[in-house]
């Protein structure tokens, strides 16, 4: 019986001295992530409306909304247009082979055109709000009413421009 007691008690003792002797260590790490810039963008249409020759040009407007990554540079520029014939200096709207003359400009006073900084035109230069917040960059448009677009032929006249947003 004493055996079994003094067997009883040095399991007890070994079993108080693992847990009274455990240790504890610790270790780091770097837990890390990278932002890339990005940026996206939408447009509106611009629709001058119906045009009558000798009664006055027409105006309208339009914007580029971008979102880019908080703090992210970028650059707006337009092109010329779809239409056959077209220029940064001069676009065309086209109905068939028929033409009507317009521009896209960077302020609401005809000032600069909005182009691609070539040629006399200019850019619009941003800062990314976040991609959650828009930054609008407005676009206005003016047909003049030339003694070109005096002889225009009825019809409905469209172009498609492109916006870039480079950042």
């Amino acid at each position: 019986m004493r055996n079994s007691i003094s067997a009883l008690l040095i399991a007890a003792a070994l079993g108080v001295s693992a847990t009274a002797g455990a240790a504890t260590t610790t270790t780091t790490f770097n837990v890390t992530a990278t932002v890339a810039a990005t940026c996206s963008g939408t447009a509106t249409n611009l629709a001058f409306g119906t045009y009558t020759p000798g009664a006055g040009g027409l105006t309208g407007s339009s914007a580029v909304s971008v979102k880019c990554t908080k703090n992210t540079a970028f650059t707006v520029t337009l092109n010329a247009g779809t239409t056959t014939g077209t220029a940064l200096a001069q676009r065309l709207l086209a109905s068939g082979t028929n033409t009507l003359q317009y521009n896209l400009y960077k302020d609401a006073a005809f000032g600069t055109i909005f182009g691609d900084g070539t040629g006399g035109t200019g850019s619009v230069l941003g800062t990314g709000n976040g991609v959650a917040t828009a930054v609008s960059v407005p676009v206005y448009g003016q047909l003049l009413d030339s003694a070109t677009n005096q002889n225009a032929v009825p019809g409905s006249y469209s172009d498609t421009i492109t916006a870039s947003i480079t950042y």
